[in-house]
């Protein structure tokens, strides 16, 4: 299995309730099982939140309505907030893809977050969940989506895994969820809203334009550390566009571990956008004259290289001026001994040996696995009361995912589901340390995306001084709530 991202991750099983749980009320099939609900309440902020929420599992039937899998979800729901037909609905997931919606869910968005250190760093064991201040619930309804193979999410045949495992597959049974889910709790009226990561901002984009063609359009989508077009990601001959958009992430990654000249060490923001306008220019440029380009021209731009990444001049001429990201990972730190994470390049890992190519590991993951397995385990046992033997798979569950040919691209869908709806707002939020779906990548698919002037303004981008799950680092966590808050608002029409 190719698996490019993360995320900044079970067949139909009994289900026992907690003592105090009840059920839900929309009438399900005898066959299937009702899902668990519980009562909450958290204080965020100066505000007292009272929400319910439902835990269970969704049929995903075919054409002919067999059901072919079922789908984990977890909705939260804010109690005395009016009608639930017009209080505003966001649907939310992860990546991978083969990532279950953990990350955002305990990490960002639901009312419990995974207790991190201040800077995003793993915290000792044992692990605590603690209430979420920056929670979006004051502000819309939350669903948590586990697609098919991730969480307790499964076909019901094993051999029909390979039919959700694709970018078509997947974007129709997470929006037969969608469907699914408006009609059994009768949502169909709420403002609607998306909000994935990483691949989830591929599954995103692919649901809007899909989900406009049956009727239901949103009124906004969060895009988190997001890849659209997957040819700005894949180091490959012949493609020289990734070596151009990382570029000014790896000049971010070496100002943060001190590896940039002086000038450029004193102004972060004038380090990336030297970096950013000779990446789109002379850099660019230079990649496309490959063996044509003179020995005079070529060691500019090695000098170039070496200023922007302080990798050393000789490693550079050797990459052919071409520096793929596991060998950045690898190569910026070794005189210390160290790598640098690909997820967030903030942090830092010890391989065993200093002198292999790649990382040993990405310590991003080793940072943030343990702390939300151990925490959302226990979470959905106790506080949810969803009781269960089976795995809850948080990364992995996924055999094989097939891209299709060439490259995997739903910045189209999201043109289209944009003309179709000019009223939807997109919100699209980078981390500056994020090696696996770069700000600046991000900036070009937006920007190639032949979106119509007259509908620009619906977009609204925010950078953040950490990786790929920017809320790790507490100071990104409350400023992406700040902007988010604002960005539903005003897609909604109302001030705040």
């Amino acid at each position: 299995m190719r698996r490019l991202l993360l995320l900044p991750a079970l067949s139909l099983c009994l289900l026992a309730q907690a003592p105090e749980a009840k059920t839900a009320p929309p009438a399900t099939a005898a066959a299937e099982e009702k899902p668990v609900v519980t009562k909450h309440q958290i204080t965020a902020g100066n505000r007292t939140l009272a929400y319910t929420v439902t835990a269970g599992m969704m049929p995903i039937m075919n054409a002919a309505g067999e059901t072919e899998a079922d789908m984990f979800y977890m909705a939260y729901t804010l109690d005395n907030a009016g009608p639930a037909a017009k209080r505003p609905l966001m649907f939310s997931f992860n990546g991978g893809p083969g990532s279950s919606s953990v990350w955002l869910h305990v990490g960002a968005l639901g009312p419990k977050r995974v207790k991190m250190r201040e800077d995003g760093s793993m915290p000792a064991p044992p692990f605590e969940l603690v209430d979420n201040e920056y929670t979006w619930l004051g502000e819309t309804d939350l669903v948590f989506i586990d697609p098919v193979g991730t969480g307790y999410s499964r076909p019901r045949k094993a051999d029909l895994g390979k039919k959700f495992w694709n970018v078509k597959g997947d974007i129709q049974s997470v929006g037969e969820f969608v469907r699914m889910y408006l009609t059994r709790y009768e949502r169909w009226t709420s403002p609607l809203f998306l909000v994935g990561e990483s691949y989830g901002t591929t599954r995103a984009a692919g649901l809007a334009g899909h989900l406009i063609d049956q009727g239901i359009a949103f009124n906004g989508i969060v895009l988190v550390s997001s890849i659209l077009n997957f040819q700005t990601a894949r180091f490959a001959k012949g493609n020289d566009l990734p070596y151009v958009l990382f570029l000014p992430t790896y000049t971010a990654t070496a100002w943060y571990h001190k590896k940039l000249p002086a000038d450029l060490q004193a102004d972060f923001q004038k380090a990336l956008s030297e970096a950013e306008q000779w990446a789109e220019g002379p850099y660019a440029e230079a990649l496309a004259r490959g063996d044509r380009l003179g020995a005079a021209q070529r060691q500019g731009v090695i000098d170039k290289l070496n200023r922007l990444t302080g990798l050393d001049k000789r490693y550079i001429a050797q990459c052919n001026l071409r520096i793929e990201i596991q060998h950045f990972c690898k190569e910026l730190l070794r005189d210390r001994g160290r790598t640098v994470g690909r997820l967030d390049s903030r942090f830092q890992g010890i391989d065993e040996s200093g002198v292999s190519e790649t990382p040993d590991f990405d310590p991003t993951m080793s940072i943030i696995y343990p702390p939300y397995t151990t925490t959302f385990n226990q979470y959905v046992r106790t506080a949810l009361g969803y009781k269960t033997d089976r795995t809850y798979n948080i990364l992995g569950g996924v055999d094989r995912w097939e891209f299709g040919p060439g490259y995997a691209d739903t910045s189209e869908a999201l043109r289209s589901a944009f003309a179709k709806n000019p009223y939807m707002k997109l919100f699209v939020a980078s981390g500056y340390f994020d090696l696996a779906t770069p700000y600046f990548a991000t900036q070009y698919t937006m920007s190639h995306m032949g979106l119509d002037g007259s509908l620009r303004g619906n977009v609204t981008t925010a950078n953040y001084e950490a990786g790929h799950m920017m809320y790790l680092q507490e100071k990104s966590l409350g400023k992406l709530k700040s902007e988010v808050a604002d960005f539903l608002v005003g897609s909604l029409g109302r001030n705040r």
